[in-house]
């Protein structure tokens, strides 16, 4: 069933914009992109702090905590999710990973319901869940293929939610406005294409890293960041 999408009006309308005049670089490349003058300038702040409500593989205390917006009909969320599930293997507790929601539906149009299935997994099943569902939506459609939204309720089940109620959680647009904040939590910090990730340290800095980071490329972000470079 369609849901609504309450996206910030003005938001919506500058990234619509950047689409319609070319100028939104493509959405996560990791090459620099062309300038063009044309290009939308975004407010420059911090993103929110990471809390116990966040999705969260790892320890909230890790010394870096990177945070990925991500979309996930995106290709380049897909492979960046392979990515980071590395890194938190390769650091051993000192970095940790949060995944909160970007989903340009300008380019996907079923993100934005994706997104909404995967916090109604997460609100049923718990943190793990929403990574299991994740896990299943990218298993499902991988790079360059696109999730059968059809499928929703049933990937829902496979990882251990009741149908019942999750049908009722999408239905209701229940998470609706998180989404939708943390959409515009992302563009107001620069985020122009997905994924789009910021590492935090424990004093509270910021580090944009936009685009899917191939490992080694990220591992020297990492390194610089520990290092305090």
């Amino acid at each position: 069933m369609e849901q609504k999408q309450n996206l910030s009006i003005p938001v919506a309308i500058v990234l619509a914009g950047a689409l319609i005049g070319g100028a939104l670089f493509f959405i996560g490349r990791t090459d620099t992109p062309t300038t063009n003058t044309n290009t939308p300038t975004v407010a420059q702040k911090d993103i929110p702090a990471v809390t116990s409500a966040d999705h969260i593989i790892g320890s909230i205390d890790a010394p870096i905590v990177i945070v990925e917006y991500t979309d996930l009909e995106c290709p380049f969320c897909k492979q960046f999710d392979g990515t980071m599930k590395q890194v938190v293997k390769a650091y051993g507790g000192k970095v940790a990973w949060v995944v909160r929601n970007f989903p340009l539906q300008q380019l996907h149009p079923n993100a934005p319901k994706i997104a909404l299935g995967a916090e109604c997994a997460a609100a049923l099943g718990g943190n793990a869940t929403y990574f299991k569902f994740i896990d299943s939506v990218f298993t499902q459609a991988p790079i360059n293929t696109f999730f059968d939204i059809t499928k929703l309720t049933v990937t829902a089940e496979g990882v251990g939610v009741d149908a019942k109620k999750f049908n009722a959680c999408v239905i209701a647009g229940t998470y609706q406005d998180k989404i939708s904040k943390e959409f515009n939590d992302a563009v107001a910090a620069g985020g122009q294409g997905t994924p789009f990730s910021v590492a935090i340290t424990k004093d509270g800095k910021q580090y944009p890293i936009p685009g899917s980071q191939p490992l080694e490329q990220l591992k020297t972000i990492i390194d610089g960041i520990l290092a305090g470079k």
